[in-house]
């Protein structure tokens, strides 16, 4: 993947350097005035940051793209650029919750209005825009539970009702889905995820059209958020091998998924990639494949059946965040959602599919499916 830099303006060397600074001197006072220089201080951007910038704009086919410190923050960030008092923001209910979190709390503080949305909805999206609708926030497919929707009929309802679309597109990152390209005006990343890859940093990106480019990154500078160089470094370099990664997670991912799809012990899969999926004709229609993330709905119990299964497990690792080389796995919360609620056939795990064996994770997880068997002798 060649994007983002050329290496004869770095002698030939095929990656960036890393350019560390806060201080960036002029030759005279009238350049100083002016700022009439590419850089001018170390908050507004460096060598190594324009870089993973400019790949990503390619990736996304964006007009241009911010770098913040965290997944959450390239959500937060540009609610904060295009809300203010007053003013109602409609969030799909299957949003990834620090951003509901976020909505609910520091939003609500600045008096703005947030109202969610079956992620099923569809055109009837239209019948909740009003006159003071800003934001659309979308997300697909849903966090933890991978609903599907017409991303393209949303974002035109909401250029329609004269509000900013924006979508949440860490699950399928650029190479699988260009929000952009289906009408939305910011595509939001947590590049900790699969551009990073190695489970060893923070940070996000929001690649926006030419429209909305500018009040994003007047944002920016605004609240003084940016990101290290060493850390965008690791990024670019984690583009480099994405492709290949993606691919080998998903190969596994869906060799897990089939099979858990017929296990006696699974009452559904959620995987948008399965035909059995209710939403897999979106997926199909719109995405050009799938990543390592999807969730399983035990057969019955609760909580403590969902705490045998994951204490059982050994290959998989109890943590948040994926998108890493490491298959993790978690009992999933849904108590926060309104319409995209839990399934009530049993507890909800969700599963990081990493490059570990397939064989081997397909052992672990029937360990886990013993245990809870045990539970009932």
């Amino acid at each position: 993947m060649r994007v983002g830099h050329d290496p004869e303006t770095t002698q030939g060397f095929v990656n960036p350097p890393i350019v560390r600074g806060s201080t960036v001197l002029f030759p005279d006072t009238s350049t100083m005035r002016r700022r009439a220089q590419k850089y001018t201080y170390g908050l507004r951007g460096t060598p190594t940051l324009d870089a993973l910038e400019a790949a990503i704009d390619e990736l996304e086919g964006s007009h241009g793209t911010i770098l913040v410190p965290s997944g959450l923050a390239a959500v937060s960030l540009p609610l904060l650029a295009f809300l203010g008092a007053g003013d109602h923001c409609l969030v799909v209910d299957s949003v990834y919750g620090p951003t509901r979190l976020f909505c609910d709390t520091m939003l609500k503080r600045m008096g703005v209005e947030t109202e969610y949305f079956p992620p099923g909805i569809g055109a009837g999206l239209s019948h909740l825009m009003r006159p003071n609708t800003k934001v659309v926030f979308l997300e697909a497919p849903g966090s933890n539970t991978f609903e599907m929707m017409d991303v393209a009929e949303a974002a035109g309802i909401a250029r329609a009702g004269g509000a900013v679309s924006m979508l949440d597109n860490t699950w399928a990152t650029p190479l699988l889905f260009r929000p952009l390209e289906h009408g939305v005006d910011l595509s939001i990343h947590a590049l900790t995820k699969y551009p990073g890859g190695h489970s060893d940093l923070l940070m996000g990106s929001v690649s926006a059209t030419r429209e909305t480019f500018g009040r994003l990154r007047d944002a920016q500078m605004q609240l003084g958020i940016n990101v290290s160089a060493e850390d965008a470094y690791l990024v670019f370099r984690g583009l480099k091998t994405m492709d290949l990664r993606i691919r080998a997670h998903e190969q596994s991912t869906l060799a897990l998924a089939r099979w858990l799809d017929g296990h006696e012990d699974v009452a559904r899969v959620l995987h948008p990639a399965l035909p059995s999926f209710p939403g897999h004709d979106l997926w199909q229609r719109q995405f050009d494949g799938s990543t390592g993330l999807f969730s399983f709905v035990l057969r019955g119990g609760g909580r403590e059946e969902a705490a045998a299964f994951l204490d059982a497990l050994s290959l998989f690792g109890l943590g948040y965040s994926w998108g890493g080389f490491e298959s993790l796995a978690l009992e999933v919360d849904l108590t926060d959602r309104i319409h995209a609620t839990a399934p009530t056939e049993g507890p909800m795990i969700r599963l990081q599919i990493g490059l570990e064996d397939v064989a081997d994770l397909q052992a672990d997880l029937e360990a886990g499916f013993a245990a809870v068997r045990a539970m009932s002798r």
